[in-house]
């Protein structure tokens, strides 16, 4: 007989297999990360633009809630200089010569303008940086019987006027501009409405020429 064969022995058992992971959560991560930057971005981005826009003009309503009506204003002619309470002055005492209808690169006598406003006359004045193209805007604005003129320490950037009503602007874009000139334009607020503001003097506030037709 053969000999026996020897006894077979298994090795040692298999570990077992680690337990099957869920599925990863990265993508949910980069999902949060991303949803992040975007709204840190939309809140970011408008004020950094704003923040380099220096010339950003805050939204105004395009109505004439703000216009300021001054009433029982005078009427006499005087010679002299006039120290008005508004600026630019709305109406008042004032030189006996008006002041030639157009747009202006130097300041106006107050004197002779109020002289245009009392004939139902729309002013245009403006700070005296303002840009060329801005200009070039308020100058499309101004209707024939209107003053267009830079003017020294004005409160706002634009600030239009009729006799006995005024408004302050953001700028030459402001929609109420339109809409100030479509109301009183015609000058019903004046004493002499429908009086020409043709044929006047054509001087400036330094004694030199500098307006131009409209």
């Amino acid at each position: 007989m053969g000999q026996p064969a020897p006894p077979s022995y298994d090795g040692p058992p298999a570990p077992p297999a680690p337990p099957a992971s869920g599925p990863s959560r990265r993508p949910v991560v980069i999902a949060v990360v991303a949803a992040f930057v975007v709204l840190a971005l939309a809140v970011a981005v408008p004020v950094t633009v704003q923040q380099l826009r220096g010339d950003a003009q805050p939204a105004v309503a395009a109505n004439l809630d703000q216009v300021k009506a001054y009433e029982d204003l005078r009427r006499d002619h005087t010679e002299d200089d006039v120290d008005y309470e508004q600026v630019p002055p709305v109406g008042g005492m004032h030189d006996p010569v008006w002041l030639d209808c157009g747009a202006y690169d130097a300041p106006v006598r107050d004197e002779n303008a109020v002289h245009d406003l009392e004939h139902g006359s729309i002013w245009i004045a403006y700070q005296p940086d303002l840009g060329a193209d801005d200009v070039a805007t308020l100058t499309d604005e101004l209707p024939q019987n209107g003053i267009l003129s830079p003017y020294d320490g004005l409160p706002a950037p634009v600030v239009v006027t009729a006799w006995g009503r005024q408004l302050r602007l953001t700028g030459a874009d402001d929609p109420r501009l339109p809409l100030f000139v479509e109301r009183y334009g015609d000058g019903h607020t004046a004493p002499e409405p429908f009086a020409s503001c043709a044929g006047g003097v054509r001087e400036t506030d330094s004694g030199s020429g500098g307006g131009t037709d409209v």
